[in-house]
């Protein structure tokens, strides 16, 4: 099963090698056939600390790295 990939912005990089990236996803209600924007934060790991607050990022699926951190940053999207 391949690995997910969400893109989103960076709205905390005050921990160490962690950031944390809001992903909003956008869908038509089933019922109101209206456009319904849903946000989640993801907290994934950024070996590197490059990433800012309002960077747009790509994140991955990857292994447990620790208890809230499942993401790992892929690069700087646009």
């Amino acid at each position: 099963m391949p690995k997910r990939i969400l893109q989103g912005v960076v709205v905390s990089d005050k921990t160490d090698k962690t950031v944390v990236v809001l992903v909003e996803r956008r869908f038509t209600h089933p019922l109101l056939k209206k456009t319904v924007r849903r946000s989640k934060r993801y907290q994934a790991h950024d070996a590197s600390n490059a990433h800012k607050v309002g960077d747009v990022v790509r994140i991955e699926e990857c292994a447990p790295i620790s208890r809230t951190k499942r993401w790992t940053v892929l690069e700087t999207g646009a």
